[in-house]
């Protein structure tokens, strides 16, 4: 693989400063190395829609994630594996982690059951029946050759129809990640340090304050590299979140990496970093940009298919150092191309809203 570089001695996640709450670190991959706080922009089925490797690393990326559930249906971890695994197959010489699969499980809606042994659901291009255990998460994701690894965990929507589950699903994420553990320790046995992913668990217990405290007592005191914060984001109001966040921020082992997954508002960022959280991810940016939204100074939206920008000559955000705006693409002209359903809009203003966010933590880290 390229540019595998940790050593037995080289802790996972270092602590370099904090300050109100705002952590600077490094996390150290076989694949590289992570200054934190930081945003992954997401490449579900080992692309960012639109975008070569090249443009993704100009927005300031140092990792991407790509997705174990999509991956798994197409092409399948048996072939990546057979092409040299992510990196020589997409040619992404950076960190990248892979999702577990257990949020598009509850997201997709192809479930058929779910039980203590895993997950049956339907592919939804096929119709074939598929069944995903945590067992079968560690090796689908050790064959596609992360550099981080997600825990298999029961997700549970947190709008109020939802809520009624949420010790079940706190049960079972960790019954999950003992045997991903487990399957994770016998996959990666042979391995020398320095070619081994990382294994991140997952914290659950939707609004429950008293189920979180405890979920992420369980994750912390397991044999993982680093702890992430899942199942927040999926319906509940914005207060509510940030509220857990408060209550979170005390409780997270220091030694460890902080993940919050599948957030990418700058508002929720913000307040997210300054609360201990080390690392994003989220689709937003590029599905935003494929619908002519971006973001600009002070985290407002504009939304380039508008008629009044129909002959603006202005930048998407004149303060932006994204290839787009210092290449001088005009509003007007982004908006030509959404309306002629011209694939480039969607590009460039991917590319804007990537780098937006990178900025934000290259701020964060400066203040530390």
């Amino acid at each position: 693989m390229m540019g595998m570089q940790p050593t037995k001695t080289t802790p996972v996640y270092e602590l370099k400063n904090t300050i109100n709450g705002i952590r600077r670190g490094i996390i150290t991959t076989r694949a590289g190395k992570v200054d934190t706080p930081v945003f992954m922009p997401v490449g579900t089925r080992a692309a960012l829609k639109g975008l070569t490797n090249e443009q993704i690393e100009a927005t300031g990326a140092q990792i991407i994630l790509n997705n174990t559930y999509h991956l798994h249906l197409k092409p399948g971890e048996s072939v990546i594996k057979s092409l040299g695994g992510l990196h020589e197959f997409t040619r992404w010489n950076k960190p990248i982690l892979t999702d577990s699969g257990g949020f598009q499980v509850f997201s997709l809606g192809h479930v058929n059951k779910i039980t203590d042994d895993g997950v049956t659901f339907n592919d939804p291009t096929t119709g074939d029946e598929v069944f995903l255990s945590p067992e079968k998460a560690m090796q689908i994701q050790v064959d596609l050759g992360s550099d981080i690894i997600m825990a298999f965990d029961d997700v549970v929507g947190l709008d109020k129809k939802s809520r009624n589950r949420e010790e079940e699903a706190f049960e079972r994420t960790h019954m999950w990640l003992e045997r991903c553990t487990k399957e994770f320790k016998r996959l990666t046995k042979d391995m020398p340090d320095s070619e081994r992913p990382l294994l991140f668990g997952i914290a659950q217990g939707g609004l429950d304050k008293s189920l979180r405290k405890c979920s992420l007592e369980i994750v912390q005191s397991s044999d993982v590299d680093g702890v992430a914060v899942g199942g927040l984001s999926v319906g509940e109001p914005r207060k509510e979140m940030h509220e857990m966040l408060d209550f979170l921020a005390p409780l997270y082992d220091p030694s460890k990496a902080h993940y919050l997954m599948g957030i990418g508002e700058p508002v929720d960022m913000r307040y997210a970093m300054e609360h201990g959280i080390d690392m994003f991810d989220c689709v937003l940016p590029t599905r935003n940009g494929r619908h002519g939204t971006a973001w600009v100074t002070g985290d407002k939206k504009i939304h380039l298919t508008n008629a009044k920008y129909a002959k603006d000559k202005s930048v998407i955000d004149e303060n932006c150092d994204c290839y787009t705006c210092k290449s001088g693409y005009q509003k007007g002209y982004l908006r030509h191309l959404f309306k002629v359903n011209e694939t480039l809009a969607g590009s460039l203003v991917s590319i804007h809203n990537i780098r937006y966010l990178n900025k934000i933590c290259e701020e964060y880290r400066s203040k530390v």
